[in-house]
Parts: C-alpha cells; structure tokens; sequence
C-alpha cells in the first residue's frame, strides 16, 4: 500500500514539475540564442560617437579622484532586463582639465573574477571636462541581460578621460552586487525547490506513519480471558449427583 501511495505522489509530482521544466528548457535555448546573437559583440548599446578603446587598459591619472554611488539602491539590488542608475563621482584635484570621454562597466563571476560574464553599455559624454579643484558627477545607466541567473556578480566600472589629449581611466567601482530575477521575487529554481522540499516531507510522514502503525502492532497483546468458577462449580454438582461423594457429604451436613 505504502509503494503504491509513493508511485502516486511521484507521479503527481513529476506532472507537477515538468511547466517548469518546459519553461527552464525555453529560457535555455532563448539563452542559446542570445550567445549566438551577440558572439562576434558585447551586450549593451554602444554609442554612436563613442571612440573604441578595445581591450587597452590605460593608467588612472595623479590628481583625480573617483567615487561611486548607488542612489536609493544601498542594496546594491539589480533586476535582471531593467534599467539601474548610478552615480559616478570625479574630483579633478591636479592642475589640468579633465575631458570625460565615456563610462564603461562588466559583469564578472564573483568566484572567478577573470570570468566575463557581461559587457554592459558603454556611455559617451560629450564636452564633459572637469577644471582643477573642482568636483562633477556623472549618471551612468546600465542593464544586465534579462537572461542572467540570480545570484551574486563581480560589477567592474571604470571611467575614461583625457588629461593635455591623453587618455586614462579610473576603476570607480569593483566589488559585488545582486541580481535579482524579473517578474517577482520566486524564480524557477525556487519553485522547483519548494514543491521537491514539501514531497519530501509528505513521503517522510508517510513512512513515519506506517512505521508508526507496525510497532503499535506488534506491542499489542491479545485480551485476557476470565473463566469463572461458578458455572464449573455448577456443572461438577451435576456430574456428582447419586455418586458416593454427594451421599457422604450429604452425611456430613446432617451430622
């Protein structure tokens, strides 16, 4: 009984879980997609007048200060195909101009920083120049891909200027951030999860149940059977009648 029950419940189960399965397998193959889409390019639009620095890693400049906030965002929390702000800070505290030329961000595995998992927009601004002594702040709006997993991500920014028309940059950000799924806070992965977790326990219930059932079984004694004498009593008085015992009693009595 036991076994069929449990056939039943995995059976249920597994119809329960194969929408998630089919969705997990569409978002797969949509991921797929989107590698093949964008192989020979990065992810992001990339402005039209912004110049192409490639892979070059120019040097920060002496003189120039660089923060980063994340407004109304201390989380640091990014859903998933949704545009997030942030703000980069720049204090040109040298004796030259400073022209911004552009922002530029990417997204890397937290376990594995030389990992790219993302190149992200890169943002051109246009006669951006901070003069000496003199602090200037500078929006920067990015998304990740509406494909990427939940989880925990490396998030490298670095801003790049020219100072007497030679270029440099500076890593205003390289720490962590969370990226959230769209759509609600339970992604697929969850769901799955939760269902497995509450099968397992109704298969453990059950079989504590059925273990349960079996030593009440066997601790159960079978019920006392209490023969009284009165009617044995009774019957033997009625065996003796006209033997030689009842007349000598009889004597006795009269006696």
């Amino acid at each position: 009984m036991a076994m069929k029950i449990f056939s039943a419940f995995l059976f249920a189960l597994l119809l329960l879980a194969s929408p998630l399965l089919q969705v997990a397998r569409c978002q797969s193959e949509a991921e797929a997609d989107v590698g093949e889409a964008v192989e020979g390019g990065d992810l992001g639009i990339v402005g039209e007048d912004v110049q192409d620095f490639g892979d070059s890693n120019f040097g920060p400049a002496p003189g120039v200060e660089t923060v980063c906030v994340f407004p109304k965002n201390s989380a640091k929390l990014v859903v998933a195909g949704e545009e997030t702000e942030l703000l980069v800070g720049m204090e040109n505290v040298g004796e030259s101009p400073v022209n911004v030329i552009a922002i530029r961000a990417s997204v890397h595995f937290s376990f594995d920083h030389r990992m790219l998992v993302q190149n992200l927009t890169v943002q051109a601004f246009n006669n951006a120049t901070v003069p000496p002594s003199v602090q200037a702040t500078f929006p920067y709006i990015f998304a990740v891909s509406k494909y990427l997993q939940p989880g925990t991500f490396d998030l490298v920014g670095t801003i790049i200027y020219e100072i007497d028309q030679q270029p440099f940059q500076s890593t205003f950000y390289n720490g962590t951030f969370e990226v959230a799924e769209a759509g609600g806070f339970l992604s697929i992965e969850s769901v799955f999860l939760v269902t497995l977790g509450i099968a397992l326990l109704v298969l453990l219930g059950l079989w504590l149940h059925g273990q349960f059932q079996r030593i009440t079984k066997k601790t159960k004694r079978a019920p006392k059977v209490e023969v009284g004498t009165r009617s044995t009593d009774a019957s033997m008085e009625e065996w003796l009648q006209g033997t030689a015992y009842t007349q000598s009693a009889s004597k006795s009595k009269k006696k």
